[in-house]
């Protein structure tokens, strides 16, 4: 029996309808940790695009700034149809600046293709954005976010393990 609710506990047998709730958090973290490897990676894309919608320009362009910096320029004309050709022409490495206006035109798929291609080139650079998402009241009050930077950090610290490294940044 379950005592919370003087129902009997669940087993496989059990209809859906019937089961207790599982947060949406719960469940996409146990898609991630089951996961292989290229999907792991697709997955953290897309949560990166999902906080991508809800950030404001300002958080927008710090996340870009993050994920364009181990880019070169021929790079970014091949990722997204060259939406990020256009801020990386305008130079500026290493201090990469993305502007406002640079947003305006940057959809959360084009995010999720750049993030699908830096993950190829620095694992590191995509796992960092869980401190910049976390030190964001915006950003970090969604539940998209929370799951983002528990993967990322959870990701960061296995790489770490395996590689003997003193930081997450490593």
């Amino acid at each position: 029996m379950n005592a919370a609710h003087d129902q009997p506990a669940p087993t496989p047998d059990t209809p859906l309808l019937h089961r207790p709730a599982i947060a949406l958090e719960t469940l996409v973290l146990d898609v991630y940790d089951s996961a292989p490897a290229s999907t792991q990676h697709h997955l953290v894309a897309r949560l990166i695009g999902k906080v991508y919608d809800v950030a404001p320009p300002s958080e927008r362009c710090r996340l870009l700034e993050q994920l364009l910096q181990p880019m070169g320029v021929l790079s970014l004309v091949a990722v997204a149809n060259g939406v990020f050709a256009k801020i990386g022409a305008r130079g500026g490495y290493p201090g990469l600046q993305v502007r406002t206006e640079d947003v305006e035109f940057v959809q959360s798929q084009d995010v999720v293709r750049l993030v699908d291609f830096v993950q190829q080139v620095s694992v590191q650079a995509v796992d960092n954005l869980a401190q910049l998402v976390a030190a964001s009241p915006v950003l970090s009050a969604s539940a998209v976010a929370a799951v983002l930077i528990t993967i990322l950090l959870k990701r960061a610290r296995s790489r770490q393990l395996r590689h003997g490294g003193d930081s997450i940044a490593d």
